[in-house]
């Protein structure tokens, strides 16, 4: 199943006096890809991004503030795969191309997503579509 391809990875979230230092990707760990550029995404209370798939680029997700659900859809088998990641569960969600999926904030403020990607962003390569053509109840 093409969703079993997705993989979350415990990242550190070390805790010291003046302030927090929060990890995302090292070169040396298995879910990196190379790298084409990083990028930030702020998301608002409540709101939700969907839908989208990549068709060459390895997304590498983090959320370093608020919470996010991010949802991925199997359309061969009509599957969904959640998972919230953020300061409740501090990890990295990496996602290799061809998997649709959209996100929704779970904070009671802005959250912010990090995407650290194997490519540069090309809008050649990634696939749209609406939010209501993909049956989901956010």
């Amino acid at each position: 199943m093409i969703l079993d391809s997705i993989s979350e990875t415990p990242i550190k979230n070390i805790s010291l006096d003046g302030g927090n230092v929060k990890h995302a990707l090292k070169s040396s760990e298995k879910s990196y890809n190379g790298f084409g550029e990083a990028y930030f995404s702020f998301l608002n209370k409540g709101a939700v991004k969907a839908w989208k798939l990549h068709t060459k680029m390895t997304m590498n997700l983090i959320v370093p503030i608020g919470n996010v659900k991010f949802v991925f859809f199997d359309p061969d088998k009509g599957i969904f795969l959640d998972k919230t990641i953020g300061e409740i569960c501090y990890s990295r969600i990496t996602v290799p191309p061809g998997i649709w999926f959209g996100f929704k904030s779970e904070s009671e403020s802005q959250s912010l997503i990090l995407n650290i990607a194997n490519i540069l962003h090309d809008p050649d390569e990634v696939k749209k579509k609406a939010i209501d053509e993909i049956n989901y109840n956010w």
